[in-house]
C-alpha cells in the first residue's frame, strides 16, 4: 500500500504520528477517560495525547487525579507507540501474522528506526522489540519491590508497569498523584527507585542502533562503529560531568538539607532525567540559576538518534563540538576515533542545531508576550517541549490555549523533527554542475 502512495517516507512517518495523536485525542476527550466522567476539553486532550505520543511529559492535568484507569491505559499505550514508533508496532503484527515485509515497507522501517542500511531490518525490529520487553520487564520487576508492598499485587504491578514504560520511553509521565506527591520527589533518597529509573532512561535514550551494535560486538568498545562510539562516549560524559556540576551548583540550593549520599543520588538523577525523561526527584522551580541553565542545556542536547529520546541528539552535539575544536586549530579535516567525519554530516548537524535554537527563541518570545511569565520559565518550558523532556517549572497548567498549541507544535516537531530534518537534508538532489564565483567574508 505504501508504494502506491505519493508521499515520501518522511511524510508517511510524520502522518503516522499525527494519526496516533488524533486518535488519542478523541479517546481522551470521552467521559470514560476522565475520573469524574465528564468530557475533557479538546485542547487539553490534544495536549495530553501529544505529550504522550511524543514521549514528552508536560501535562495540563495530574495524570492520576484527572484521568480514569481507561484514560491512564490510553496514555500508557500512546507512550509505548510513540516511543517505539508506529511502524515498529505495525511490523510486530506483520511478524506475528507471518506476513512478508516488502522492500518499500523495509525502507520505511529503515527511516523510522533511524538506520542507514536497509539490510537486516526485520532482524533489527525483532531485536528492538525484544530489548524493549527485556528492559521494561526488568523495570517492572524492580519497581514492584517498592509498589507491591505499598499497594498490593494488582495495583502495585500496574504502577510498576506504567512507570517502567514511561521511563524506558523517556516520557516522564507519572501517576504518583495518588500519594499527593509531585513525580518522585519523596523518593529522592531511595536508591532502588532512582537507580532503576535512571537505568531505564539511559537504556531507552542510548538508541536501538547502539544496542544492536553493542550486542553484535559483544560490548567491546573498540569494535563499535563510529556512531556508537560517539553516542556512548557523549552519553557517559554528559552524565558524569552533569552530575558533578549539579552537585556543586545545587549544594546550598535545591539539595540543601540533604545528606551526602542523597545529594550525589539527586545530582546524577538530575543529570540523567533532562535527557529526555521528565521525571524529577527535586523541585525544578527550586533549582539555582546555574542549575536551571545546565538543565536547559542537557534538555536541548537530549538522547541519541534512533532512540526514544528527543533533543538535537548526542551525536549532533559531539560533531559540532569536535568540528569547532578542529576549526579553532585550523585543521584540514574533522577526525575522531581515527575516523574522518564527512562535511555533509557537519552541515546537517549545524542546520539541525540552528533550526532548533531558532524555534526555541521564537517560541520563548511568543509565550513571554502572551503570558505573564519570566523568560527563564518560558524558555525552560519551551526547551522541555521541543526536546521532548517534560520537566517543568509548574507553569504549563496555567497557560492559555494559544500557548498550549505552541507547546503542542514544539512537542510534535521535537519528536519527528530531528529525524525528518536528517532525511530531508540527506536527500540527493540533481544539481546543475555550475560553480559560482568564490568570495570571502569576515567571520568572528
Amino acid at each position: 500500500m505504501i508504494k502506491h502512495l505519493k508521499l515520501s517516507y518522511t511524510q508517511v512517518i510524520a502522518l503516522s504520528f499525527l494519526a496516533v495523536i488524533l486518535t488519542g485525542t478523541l479517546l481522551l476527550c470521552l467521559p470514560i477517560s476522565s475520573r469524574d466522567g465528564v468530557w475533557t476539553p479538546f485542547v487539553d486532550s490534544m495536549f495530553t495525547a501529544t505529550t504522550s505520543t511524543c514521549v514528552t511529559g508536560l501535562i495540563v492535568f495530574d495524570t492520576y487525579t484527572h484521568w480514569s484507569l481507561f484514560g491512564q491505559i490510553v496514555i500508557m499505550l500512546l507512550i509505548q507507540v510513540g516511543g517505539l514508533g508506529l511502524m515498529t508496532i505495525m511490523s510486530l503484527f506483520a511478524i506475528v501474522l507471518k506476513k512478508n515485509i516488502g522492500l518499500h515497507e523495509r525502507r520505511l522501517l529503515m527511516q523510522s528506526a533511524g538506520s542507514t542500511q536497509i539490510g537486516g531490518m526485520v532482524r533489527l525490529i525483532k531485536r528492538i522489540l525484544a530489548l524493549t520487553a527485556i528492559f521494561e520487564g526488568f523495570g517492572l520487576i524492580v519497581l514492584a519491590t517498592r509498589f507491591v508492598p505499598r499497594l498490593g499485587w494488582a495495583e502495585g504491578l500496574y504502577y510498576s508497569l506504567f512507570h517502567s514504560v514511561s521511563a524506558f520511553c523517556n516520557a516522564g509521565i507519572d501517576i504518583m498523584g495518588q500519594f499527593g506527591q509531585s513525580s518522585f520527589v519523596p523518593n529522592v533518597n531511595d536508591p532502588v527507585v532512582s537507580l532503576t529509573l535512571m537505568f531505564l532512561i539511559v537504556t531507552g535514550g542510548l538508541g536501538f542502533l547502539v544496542w544492536n551494535d553493542l550486542i553484535q560486538c559483544r560490548f567491546r568498545f573498540k569494535k563499535l562503529d563510529l556512531h556508537s562510539k560517539l553516542a556512548v562516549t557523549t552519553t557517559v560524559c554528559l552524565i558524569v560531568f552533569g552530575g558533578l556540576l549539579f552537585y556543586m551548583f545545587e549544594y546550598n540550593y535545591a539539595f540543601a538539607g540533604m545528606n551526602q549520599g542523597t545529594r550525589w543520588l539527586a545530582s546524577f538523577f538530575q543529570s540523567v532525567t533532562p535527557r529526555t525523561a521528565g521525571f524529577n526527584t527535586v523541585d525544578q522551580a527550586a533549582l539555582s540559576e546555574s542549575g536551571s541553565l545546565l538543565t536547559m542545556v542537557l534538555m536541548f542536547i537530549g538522547g541519541s538518534p534512533g532512540s526514544t529520546a528527543g533533543g538535537i541528539k548526542t551525536t549532533t552535539f559531539a560533531v559540532l563540538l569536535i568540528a569547532s575544536f578542529s576549526c579553532a586549530r585550523n585543521e584540514g579535516s574533522v577526525t575522531v576515533f581515527k575516523r574522518k567525519i564527512d562535511n555533509d554530516t557537519i552541515k546537517q548537524a549545524s542546520a539541525i542545531a540552528t533550526i532548533y535554537m531558532s524555534a526555541v527563541l521564537i517560541a520563548t518570545s511568543a509565550i513571554c508576550a502572551i503570558e505573564r511569565v519570566t523568560i527563564r520559565q518560558s524558555m525552560f518550558e519551551v526547551i522541555s517541549a521541543i526536546g521532548t523532556v517534560g520537566l517543568t517549572m509548574g507553569i504549563t497548567p496555567t497557560l492559555c490555549s494559544l500557548s498550549k498549541y505552541i507547546l503542542i507544535a514544539l512537542m510534535y516537531t521535537g519528536r519527528i523533527g530531528g529525524l525528518s530534518l536528517m532525511v530531508v537534508l540527506a536527500e540527493r538532489r540533481v544539481r546543475v554542475p555550475i560553480d559560482k564565483p568564490v568570495e570571502k567574508i569576515l567571520i568572528g
